[in-house]
């Protein structure tokens, strides 16, 4: 679908991440909010997949942009279109949110 190369980051790596800077990162959930509402990473925004062309303006281009979902599949695809887009520095949560709880990591 699209042929940029995809940055990822682990669940460890990101936890790091967000606890030395958090406010130079911005997080972002693309699942769904009947998914969400079963639990989110702290500080993440919901910005749907089906809705990120329209809310594109909504992303910072002055910090790193770390997207999930619930496996990486669907945050990948968002990676892969905002960088289409121009914009640099986004990253994949890899595992996604799974990845991130099954790391023994908190949601909200």
């Amino acid at each position: 679908m699209f042929s940029f190369n995809i940055d990822e980051i682990d669940t460890q790596g990101l936890h790091k991440l967000l606890a030395t800077e958090a406010s130079d990162i911005k997080l972002i959930d693309v699942r769904m909010p009947t998914e969400v509402a079963q639990g989110v990473i702290p500080g993440a925004e919901n910005i749907p997949l089906n809705t990120l062309p329209y809310r594109l303006g909504e992303l910072p281009t002055d910090k790193t942009v770390v997207f999930y979902c619930r496996t990486g599949a669907r945050s990948a695809q968002a990676c892969a279109y905002v960088a289409a887009q121009g914009h640099e520095n986004t990253f994949n949560l890899r595992g996604g949110i799974m990845a991130w709880v099954g790391g023994g990591l908190a949601v909200a």
